[in-house]
């Protein structure tokens, strides 16, 4: 079976650790991609390593017959219409998260996937992190028993030290805190949980550092979920602190607990809920995407593809489920306010 060719579209530092990690993909190769920018493809051969096609015009590239896939690396704003035209003219879609700054854009992103029928993958890497799936395991295996309380807090300090930043602290570019970044630790939470989200409440506020001071958004947000069985879970954003990067993950259950890379659990005979077993997995703890877990979440998707099946844990229509209490939260935040997911009707 023939390899499929990917076409990148933005050449920034995420586009970057997306071209390393395809060369460790098995079934694909990045052939081409397409800049606002005037690049020389030998240039971008030295830096690389592979031969790379250059559009400076998206819609040209879109009629290159030999590429299969876009992956859609540009600004936040730009998602929504640049995957909209992908899915049109037939191309599979592995799209960089937020998927967009509001919903109906992503609704209309969901539409014109589904009538086109391709395949598309959203980068909620996260979900194939070590640690997220040792954790995901202990669930499904029922070392927790049932779980009803689940707390997901990402603290990443998103300064002027950040390549992102000039066009982050744009509310019409970074969105919010959790569209930005905690975006993350809400899909983990709800991969974690599962069930359908029936309401949520959201706070929001901002540091007083003169360091975030040009940010046009609130850049902390706590939200606390009430699932439709009754159960709770519980997402702090923090895009604003001065202290190392953390991704905390607390999983609370009939039967025990994990907190972060620990596990405490009655259905193991010999353990207890007196003391914490070490979890022999890495734990998330960089914002830097080269220490990402892109590898293990595109070789899923190209898998998918040769399938012709949606990838697990960060298809579409999972993600589309998760940045839909996104949108709820920083609605309830703005008008203070819970909100009911039924607010955002699915059309």
């Amino acid at each position: 079976m023939a390899d499929y060719n990917i076409g990148i579209v933005g050449l920034g530092w995420v586009a970057g650790a997306h071209i390393e990690t395809f060369k460790h993909v098995n079934g694909a190769n990045v052939t081409a991609v397409c800049s606002r920018r005037q690049l020389d493809p030998k240039q971008l051969e030295k830096q690389f390593g592979i031969p790379l096609k250059v559009y400076t015009d998206y819609d040209e590239m879109l009629k290159d017959s030999s590429l299969d896939v876009i992956d859609v690396c540009t600004p936040h704003p730009m998602h929504p219409g640049q995957t909209i035209a992908a899915a049109r003219a037939g191309k599979h879609l592995l799209i960089e998260k937020p998927l967009g700054l509001d919903y109906q854009d992503t609704l209309d992103m969901r539409n014109a996937i589904r009538e086109a029928g391709v395949q598309a993958a959203v980068c909620f890497e996260v979900r194939y992190s070590r640690q997220a799936m040792a954790i995901h395991s202990a669930i499904e295996r029922g070392l927790l028993g049932e779980v009803h309380f689940a707390e997901v807090d990402y603290y990443h300090g998103i300064g002027p030290w950040y390549g992102q930043f000039p066009w982050n602290i744009k509310r019409d570019f970074g969105g919010s805190s959790l569209l930005t970044a905690g975006c993350h630790a809400l899909d983990l939470l709800l991969h974690f949980m599962k069930g359908e989200v029936e309401e949520v409440v959201s706070y929001s506020t901002k540091s007083r550092s003169t360091i975030f001071e040009p940010y046009e958004y609130d850049t902390t947000s706590v939200t606390l979920l009430r699932f439709r069985d009754g159960r709770l879970g519980k997402v702090s954003s923090v895009t604003d602190c001065l202290q190392p990067y953390y991704f905390h993950m607390h999983v609370v259950g009939s039967q025990g607990s994990v907190l972060d890379d620990k596990l405490s659990t009655l259905a193991w005979p010999g353990l207890g809920k007196d003391r914490w077993t070490q979890l022999g997995a890495p734990v998330v703890d960089s914002g830097d995407v080269s220490d990402h877990p892109y590898q293990p979440q595109f070789q899923a998707f190209v898998d998918s593809l040769r399938e012709g099946k949606p990838m697990p844990y960060t298809d579409f229509e999972t993600a589309f489920q998760s940045h839909r209490v996104v949108y709820a939260a920083d609605r309830s935040a703005a008008e203070r306010r819970p909100v009911k997911l039924e607010e955002f009707p699915l059309g």
